[in-house]
């Protein structure tokens, strides 16, 4: 048997999939990195996926899933953070990238100083796309053009949300690329991550638990979307992408693996669904959407232990 964990993109809402993992944790008494055999994450989900598996001194993974959970509730600020004068220049995101890079890779320098992929305690798939080429690419620690490629370059492309972040550069096997969020093609990594498994594990049986970082409920009015341009469809188009591709591959799933797949979502019922409301507030909120996720699926949950 092969177990497979499958974390969606979402920006600050990684705060959701990270209580969620520290439950599984608190209560197996086990790492993630012991639990499952192969983890794929995008964007917010491909930096828990990383931050999961990244290997101190003594061989034992770094960092539990609570202590990635600071990631949004002490540096949140600091990575959606911009200056009154840039938010004039960016016209809140239109004109230019709505951030600056720095506060990102200030925060993922701290979490994975210099380490490389290839490191890693266990399998992970991390999406990004390559906007000079036009082609999807993914990150698989275990191949080796990608394993000297340092974990916060991986974390900092899957995570370039256009409009909020520039695309990030990395050097892959010699050639320099301009890569962007994952999320724009594939922000629900789940069947990628059991195709992979198949690949990898051939002729096991595998299980795969998918998270996702909440969802979308707020509705985007036809009297308003009607008369939309290029400009005021921006921002509302990339949260119908993120969703609907999410969407999709739970229906895949569920057909694919039937009681061999288990999806731990949540409806967005009073926390914001922007991707980087990092406010005191709004964390507080997703903090307890994710607690009712815990008691709404909490036969799933107790499955995942058995």
């Amino acid at each position: 048997m092969r177990y497979v964990l499958s974390l969606d993109g979402g920006g600050i809402r990684g705060v959701i999939p990270a209580l969620v993992l520290a439950k599984i944790e608190e209560n197996s008494g086990k790492s993630i990195a012991e639990l499952f055999d192969l983890i794929a994450g995008t964007s917010t989900g491909g930096i828990l996926a990383l931050g999961l598996c990244k290997k101190s001194a003594n061989g034992s993974p770094e960092y539990s899933a609570r202590d990635l959970l600071d990631i949004y509730v002490e540096h949140g600020r600091e990575i959606f953070n911009r200056s009154f004068w840039r938010g004039m220049a960016s016209a809140n995101g239109l004109a230019d990238e709505k951030y600056s890079e720095k506060g990102i890779e200030n925060v993922l320098m701290r979490y994975f100083g210099n380490t490389p992929f290839g490191e890693s305690l266990r399998h992970l798939i991390i999406p990004s796309y390559d906007i000079q080429n036009r082609t999807p690419l993914f990150f698989k620690s275990w191949r080796e053009e990608f394993a000297s490629i340092e974990m916060r370059k991986i974390a900092r492309a899957t995570s370039a949300a256009p409009t909020y972040f520039e695309p990030a550069l990395v050097s892959v096997n010699g050639s320099q690329k301009a890569l962007v969020d994952g999320g724009v093609f594939i922000n629900n990594p789940v069947v990628s991550a059991y195709v992979e498994a198949k690949k990898l594990f051939p002729g096991e049986e595998i299980r795969v638990l998918s998270i996702g970082t909440g969802e979308l409920v707020r509705a985007i009015n036809y009297e308003e979307a009607k008369d939309w341009g290029k400009v005021a469809w921006a921002l509302p188009l990339m949260s119908c992408v993120f969703d609907g591709v999410s969407d999709a591959a739970d229906y895949q799933m569920r057909v694919l693996l039937g009681d061999n797949y288990i999806r731990l979502q949540v409806s967005l019922e009073s926390a914001s669904d922007d991707l980087d409301n990092a406010s005191k507030g709004n964390i507080e909120l997703l903090m307890q959407e994710a607690k009712r996720l815990l008691v709404t699926h909490e036969s799933k949950i107790e499955s995942i232990f058995r």
